[in-house]
């Protein structure tokens, strides 16, 4: 599942240098870290492409686990 959504941040943002993600399997949630200057880029207008981003993750979640994606800004 990292894999999955590494990719996917990767291909939208120009310097993935400083973000990262992170994926807890306890508690079914994966934590995407961005910075402040391409965060925007990330969530999208009206956050439809944070949304898109979780509909995937949830379609491709295997063995009824269900993972939920968060998006946060790295702290400087």
């Amino acid at each position: 599942m990292r894999e999955l959504v590494e990719y996917i941040v990767k291909e939208l943002v120009d310097n993935y240098d400083g973000c990262s993600v992170e994926v807890d399997d306890e508690n079914a949630l994966i934590t995407v870290t961005v910075t402040k200057d391409e965060i925007g880029k990330v969530i999208g207008k009206q956050g439809r492409i944070a949304k898109a981003i979780r509909t995937i993750v949830k379609s491709a979640s295997r063995n009824g686990k269900k993972y939920f994606v968060e998006i946060k800004e790295a702290q400087a």
